[in-house]
């Protein structure tokens, strides 16, 4: 270490052991040296930064107190964590986060034995943190505490309710952190909110409750539950925490969350007592001690590359819009025309470009907050009075209301419409937000119609085909990112519902794409020419109803078909060969294959080369023709392959 350094303190910590070895007048220091270091990190690889910023001193404190990894702490949603990771061992490899072969963005089971539960969508840890807490009660060897920080919007999902309705009724002992950094539970806190949080966190006060519960039980029948009724309401009627006594948690704040000097010694107590579910509120700061990030905490909620002087950030100029800005103009263009469409958020107003939707049509924009199930059906009731609800849900966060979907959407046959962002990979959020399985678990669902755009001309299309779709349910999908640059119609016009169409025409191979990979199926098409393999290349637009004559007419017609998809097993492709298979047309010597997304979880990187690394580039597409003809790629040709034309 130099005698210069800018991070004596955390230089000295490479575990929590180290942190706790520190005095504790050294934890203001700790927590300034950390917030500076997560914001150097996060500026040479993007990420998540304010959640993160907003609970460096409650990071610091709970690594101070508690015996993690033996005490259990569990980050939700996990892009808070960053900070953590900083302390537990992994500061070497911090500006490795979200790039390949790197640190992921989230808490990651694999990845280190202090993050016990892996949390990228939200509002799982009370849940989690209770499995955890009754295993420890089934062990006789075991008394370790088990703590759930949950915030950054987390708390607005029902299974958190759930989970906390669960615990308050098997009494255990867990520790729940309210991180409210933007949901205004509570007004701001002051000196005597803290002493409060400290009184009725400390030993004696507890204690003191206690002795008044053993004697109300000797007073006549009733007057224990009056007893214990006032001390609540006496309490809840300074601190605000009636939803979660009622719940069955013990409450304890709310405490500022910025504040060393209160966060210790309430979480010292709370840590010390004998208590069943206690839950601390913290109010914090998103974006806290960097002056960009608290002044437009929505726009340093997640960030690119930026300079630290000044916060401004390095994003390349696009050579198009993105997809989810075309989806957003043309659901505004449409909007205009039409005043029964509706549009619905699960707290991603400007990750699904509702926000732009919202400045125009703000009685018709909903957010839910993180509440898809919810969302869901919300969707559902008003397409029930005759309106024409768009809920816009990324592909991997839809998951989560997959019954409502089913259950209150297609049984019934209402034109909810769903505009799926995120299709296919998205490079630095790994796995856990992969729009992976959405073809799949949409088009088995009898009724629905399941779009995906090849381009952002063909996302405007498919808007204006969603609005006329009005006897059941539909779902359009697009990928993260810039559109291909292609000429934009001036409004979109409704397509035939199940038609594909034939882009480039050829005898000999047939690519048939359902998706963004379009562009890539035209470059292996130019490569295929040049072997003398004419190529066919069609959009199906439509996994279901799949266009049945444009399908017989490829098999008929060519030696090879191939089916292209960013998506799992089961989707487009399945569907194709099910097809097949139904009308007698596999019985004919063909030579069929689909490619698909891999089966298996691929962690992160950038798209481009996830791509190609699982066969969905122009060079793996015609790497599997000639595998279909027993034709040997040379080198040359593997070279060659995927520099052709788009055409």
């Amino acid at each position: 270490m130099s005698s210069d350094s800018k991070t004596p303190l955390l230089d000295q910590i490479i575990t929590p052991d180290d942190l706790r070895a520190l005095d504790e007048s050294q934890l203001q220091q700790v927590a300034e040296e950390l917030r500076a270091e997560t914001i150097d990190a996060v500026s040479v690889t993007g990420g998540h930064l304010g959640a993160g910023l907003g609970v460096v001193e409650l990071t610091v404190a709970l690594h101070y107190l508690f015996d993690t990894p033996a005490d259990r702490l569990i980050w939700d949603v996990g892009h808070q964590a960053y900070p953590h990771k900083i302390l537990t061992g992994r500061r070497d490899r911090i500006r490795t986060l979200r790039q390949p072969g790197g640190l992921s963005g989230f808490t990651k089971r694999a990845e280190s034995e202090y993050d016990p539960f892996g949390a990228a969508h939200s509002s799982t840890s009370i849940s989690a943190g209770l499995g955890m807490a009754v295993a420890r009660d089934l062990s006789e060897d075991k008394d370790n505490n088990v703590i759930a920080v949950i915030g950054d919007g987390a708390l607005s999902a029902g299974m958190a309710y759930e989970a906390m309705n669960n615990a308050g009724a098997m009494d255990k002992r867990l520790i729940v952190i309210l991180n409210d950094n933007d949901m205004s539970i509570a007004p701001p806190v002051g000196a005597i909110s803290h002493y409060l949080a400290r009184l009725t966190s400390s030993g004696t006060y507890l204690y003191l409750r206690d002795i008044v519960k053993q004697l109300a039980k000797r007073l006549p029948k009733g007057w224990e539950r009056r007893a214990a009724r006032a001390e609540e309401y006496t309490r809840n009627f300074w601190t605000g925490g009636t939803l979660f006594e009622e719940l069955g948690f013990y409450y304890v704040g709310p405490i500022d969350g910025h504040n060393l000097e209160h966060l210790v010694p309430v979480l010292r107590n709370v840590r010390d007592a004998e208590q069943g579910p206690i839950l601390v509120h913290c109010v914090t700061q998103k974006g806290k001690g960097y002056e960009p990030a608290e002044n437009s905490a929505d726009k340093y909620h997640g960030v690119s590359k930026f300079d630290v002087i000044t916060g401004a950030m390095s994003k390349p100029k696009p050579n198009a819009p993105s997809y989810t800005k075309v989806f957003a103009n043309s659901l505004i263009d449409e909007a205009r025309r039409d005043d029964k469409i509706v549009a619905i958020t699960a707290a991603m107003p400007s990750g699904t470009g509702l926000d732009l939707f919202g400045e125009e049509f703000p009685e018709r924009t909903f957010d839910v907050g993180i509440a898809e199930q919810h969302g869901v059906t919300f969707a559902a009731g008003l397409a029930t009075e005759g309106y024409r609800p768009f809920a816009a849900i990324y592909s991997t966060f839809l998951q989560r209301a997959y019954d409502q979907v089913v259950h209150d959407v297609a049984i019934q046959q209402l034109p909810v419409r769903f505009a799926i962002d995120r299709a296919g990979f998205v490079g630095a959020d790994g796995p856990t937000h992969a729009g992976s399985f959405d073809v799949t678990y949409l088009s088995c669902l009898p009724g629905f119609v399941v779009m995906a755009a090849a381009d952002e001309a063909e996302l405007r299309h498919m808007v204006a085909t969603a609005v006329q779709i009005d006897d059941r349910p539909s779902a359009l999908r697009y990928p993260r990112g810039e559109g291909v640059g292609v000429e934009m119609p001036e409004r979109g016009e409704p397509l035939d519902i199940g038609r594909g169409r034939v882009v480039r025409e050829g005898n000999s191979v047939a690519l048939l794409s359902f998706g963004a990979r379009l562009q890539e199926c035209l470059s292996a098409a130019d490569q295929l020419s040049r072997h003398g393999l004419s190529t066919t290349v069609a959009d199906a637009r439509f996994a279901k109803p799949l266009d049945h004559d444009l399908i017989r007419r490829l098999v008929r017609e060519h030696e090879v078909v191939v089916t292209i998809e960013e998506a799992s097993v089961g989707g487009f492709g399945s569907h194709v060969l099910h097809f097949l298979a139904q009308d007698g047309l596999l019985d004919q010597g063909l030579k069929i294959r689909t490619l698909v997304l891999p089966d298996e979880f691929v962690d992160q990187g950038k798209p481009e080369q996830m791509y190609a690394d699982h066969g969905l580039d122009a060079r793996g597409i015609v790497r599997t023709v000639f595998s279909a003809l027993g034709r040997e790629m040379t080198p040359e040709d593997v070279g060659a392959a995927g520099q052709g034309d788009a055409g």
